[in-house]
């Protein structure tokens, strides 16, 4: 006879989602410590594609985790989970149907009435969207096949290929680039009005990939156009450069490019008296930004098979 009790499976999994949404607060609250948002950043170098939610649980139990698979994806790999390990913890996304019953409308969207008088009801289908802990590995938990490599070496005043990597990131931003002596002590600026990007010549190359890429963060979130999105709201300049300098940083970082004169000594005054809500969202704004331009920065460079496409590890 078996053992298995459906209700204490739901129970036991309410109950893991729980206390991972109390590690969770608590994590987001760490990141924005001084010491924390840097290690974070870091870490969303590493795996830019998983969710804030999912990176911050990843963090918090593996801090050196570089890339995460499931037992199946990894198997996929021609790689297998050590015997004895213990996996991740994080969030997977379980979509469910459900039948509701509600009102029967008309090609105006009005509600259809019956011959009684009473509004006519249908049973309909929805999707709605629930979570599930589910276990994934690092790479350092497994054996087996080599996985592909992307990146480039670690860089401080030069960059490897500069003018190839120039050339992509040129492509990638949306907006002209210029270069040009800039009166002000300034390394470049985003031009609102204009909708362009300046940039002081003649410096060094990391120090231009760098400038290129926290100017372009500044286009993507802070035009006109970007500003004027519902739910945009008003956003104070330390904010806009919370997020600009984030953003580049990450990228930076993914490719290997020195950043470690970055510094962020206007966050604690921009984050000291925010909710945890406010937080996540720009650190959901900073991931998803820095998580396009990886992608589209990697699949000009690294592009593999004949659609185009580079093959990707993580979930």
């Amino acid at each position: 006879m078996s053992d298995y009790d459906p209700k204490k499976v739901v129970e036991s999994r309410r109950k893991e989602i729980s206390e991972m949404m109390a590690s969770l607060e608590e994590g987001i609250k760490a990141v924005y410590e001084t010491a924390g948002y840097k290690e974070y950043l870091n870490f969303c170098a590493k795996l830019p594609r998983y969710s804030v939610n999912n990176q911050v649980l990843i963090m918090l139990q593996n801090p050196d985790a570089t890339i995460c698979q499931s037992f199946y994806g990894w198997k996929k790999m021609k790689r297998y989970v050590k015997k004895g390990e213990t996996g991740i913890r994080i969030l997977a996304p379980a979509p469910y149907k459900k039948k509701v019953e509600q009102d029967k409308v008309d090609i105006s969207g009005n509600p259809i009435i019956g011959p009684n008088g009473e509004k006519v009801k249908e049973e309909v289908e929805l999707f709605s969207m629930a979570f599930k802990p589910v276990s994934i590995f690092d790479i350092s938990q497994t054996d087996g096949e080599p996985v592909p490599s992307f990146g480039v070496n670690e860089l401080t005043g030069s960059v490897e290929e500069y003018s190839r990597m120039l050339d992509v990131i040129k492509a990638v931003v949306p907006v002209p680039i210029s270069f040009e002596d800039i009166s002000s002590d300034a390394k470049g600026y985003y031009h609102i009005e204009e909708d362009r990007i300046v940039v002081q010549k003649d410096m060094s190359e990391a120090q231009t990939v760098k400038t290129i890429l926290h100017e372009a963060a500044h286009q993507a979130l802070h035009s006109i156009q970007a500003m004027d999105v519902p739910g945009a709201g008003k956003k104070s300049r330390n904010q806009r450069e919370t997020e600009a300098e984030s953003v580049a940083y990450i990228v930076c970082q993914h490719f290997g490019i020195d950043t470690s004169d970055y510094s962020f000594p206007y966050l604690a005054s921009w984050s000291s008296d925010k909710d945890i809500p406010e937080l996540k969202k720009s650190l959901v704004t900073i991931r998803d930004t820095a998580s396009d331009m990886i992608s589209n920065i990697e699949n000009k460079l690294f592009c593999t098979d004949t659609e185009g496409n580079i093959p990707s590890v993580f979930l």
